[in-house]
């Protein structure tokens, strides 16, 4: 498990954060419904080349979670500029996945954010987006965060699982499902459910062009939450390059495929 042991007031919600390794810095940027243990299998491999940054969304992990907390995509990208603030970061390297994409993404051309290299994949980028389950839960919020416990975590690990071309294994279940349970988590994970709006992006879609940055997409071939076609979208416009498909993966690229997210990126640096 990575360790978060650093608190940041930020939008006025506790942000938890962590650091490790040593060299240029490389922040990386998790997505929903899931939390900076997304990278447990992802950062110990960096730390000889990188000093990665890895923090939990608002509303999300370890960071704080509350009633009434704007946890939408709107909020995410100020954090994230506050955080390079804090951090003293000036270009980093980073690694982004789902709303972390659509997070990067809007720091980019919204908050005026700048890369050293973008590494993103199967990222929420692209209109149309948001499952079934996303657009049901948006009308009946309410219903959802009052299930008794036993249905919430039965709906959750389902949900959970599909993010995954193979079997997750026990682990990792209870890794992504720790955060949402409990008087104050599963209120939390509708709460972040229903704020998913696709105006976030419609907003910042417009502006997408080639970056200043070499970008790296990829995508899990088998992704049945954002079609293949997406990243190949996506590539085009902000990389002028081919989307990099991943074989035997799904949404959750660091679950199916972690030794090609560590390859891709060793190969990006091109320093050892």
């Amino acid at each position: 498990m990575l360790d978060l042991p650093n608190t940041s007031i930020i939008e006025g919600s506790a942000v938890r954060w962590g650091k490790s390794g040593d060299g240029p810095p490389l922040v990386a940027i998790h997505g929903t419904p899931f939390s900076s243990q997304v990278w447990r299998r992802i950062v110990p491999p960096l730390t000889d080349r990188r000093t990665v940054y890895y923090f939990d969304l608002v509303g999300y992990g370890q960071s704080e979670m509350r009633e009434g907390q704007d946890v939408s995509l709107a909020v995410q990208n100020r954090v994230l500029a506050a955080l390079f603030a804090e951090w003293g970061l000036d270009r980093p390297e980073v690694l982004a996945h789902d709303f972390g994409g659509a997070t990067a993404l809007r720091g980019y051309y919204l908050s005026g954010l700048r890369y050293a290299s973008l590494t993103i994949f199967d990222a929420v980028a692209l209109a149309p987006w948001g499952s079934p389950l996303v657009q049901h839960v948006r009308q009946h919020e309410a219903a959802f965060s009052g299930m008794p416990d036993y249905m919430h975590r039965a709906v959750l690990r389902a949900y959970l699982q599909t993010a995954a071309h193979n079997p997750l294994s026990e682990e990792a279940l209870e890794v992504y499902s720790a955060p949402w349970l409990g008087p104050v988590g599963q209120p939390a994970f509708y709460r972040q459910i229903a704020q998913m709006d696709q105006t976030y992006t419609d907003e910042v879609e417009p502006l997408y062009d080639r970056m200043d940055c070499p970008v790296t997409v990829l995508w899990g071939r088998n992704d049945d939450w954002i079609p293949y076609e997406k990243g190949e979208a996506l590539a085009a416009t902000i990389a002028g390059t081919a989307c990099i498909p991943i074989p035997d993966a799904g949404h959750l690229v660091q679950e199916d495929r972690p030794e090609v997210l560590v390859a891709q990126l060793v190969k990006g640096w091109g320093d050892g």
